[in-house]
């Protein structure tokens, strides 16, 4: 079933990546993964944006108008299936290095499961406070490091030094990633039109 490992990860990281492994499930399942995932951030940021608004400090709460939330919201959920992918390729590609030789679909697994915590932090945009928000992104995106560092020696049958300084090359590429997606975004939202903002 479809998201089958979402409870397993949360609860015992480390025997849950030893059932992912032994499993394998095809490369069409940790694409369904990957999209029923990336609804709950881009599907609640187009609520928050809309319907709550947004506290970013003492002024106002700022809203989208519902046009310029749907598009933040589509492009939201492009943008983070395209991230993912991508961070699947950085994996396959850096474990070259490290002497390990992955499939393609092991590589997206690793990257699908590692972001899972990152996209589940998107329910905190029911409460839409930059503060708390950033808190439990960070929470977020130390959980993901910590599986991905968890997962590596599993999923690649490396030693646990080299997946180490292997985890370390994937976060690191990973944060770049990070970057250039955010401001991929900041620059497709200017081309296809400023947003509009409502009170």
């Amino acid at each position: 079933m479809i998201l089958n490992h979402l409870w397993g990860i949360y609860t015992h990281p480390k025997e849950e990546w030893h059932v992912i492994d032994e499993r394998h499930e095809s490369y069409f399942y940790s694409l369904s993964h990957i999209c029923i995932i990336s609804l709950i951030p881009a599907f609640l940021s187009y609520y928050s944006s809309y319907h709550l608004g947004w506290s970013i400090g003492v002024g106002e709460v700022i809203k989208l108008d519902q046009a310029s939330a749907m598009s933040l919201g589509v492009g939201m959920y492009f943008g983070l299936i395209a991230g993912v992918i991508a961070l699947a390729i950085i994996v396959y590609e850096l474990a070259k290095v490290f002497d390990s030789n992955p499939s393609y679909t092991q590589s997206l697994e690793l990257a699908a499961y590692t972001a899972t915590p990152l996209f589940m932090c998107g329910f905190a945009a029911f409460y839409p406070a930059l503060w708390f928000v950033m808190l439990v992104a960070f929470i977020g995106v130390s959980y993901s490091i910590y599986l991905l560092y968890a997962g590596v020696p599993i999923m690649l049958h490396i030693p646990e030094d080299k997946g180490f300084i292997y985890s370390s090359a994937v976060v690191t590429g990973g944060l770049i990633l990070l970057v250039v997606l955010m401001v991929g975004s900041v620059l497709l939202w200017s081309v296809i039109g400023d947003p509009v903002f409502t009170h």
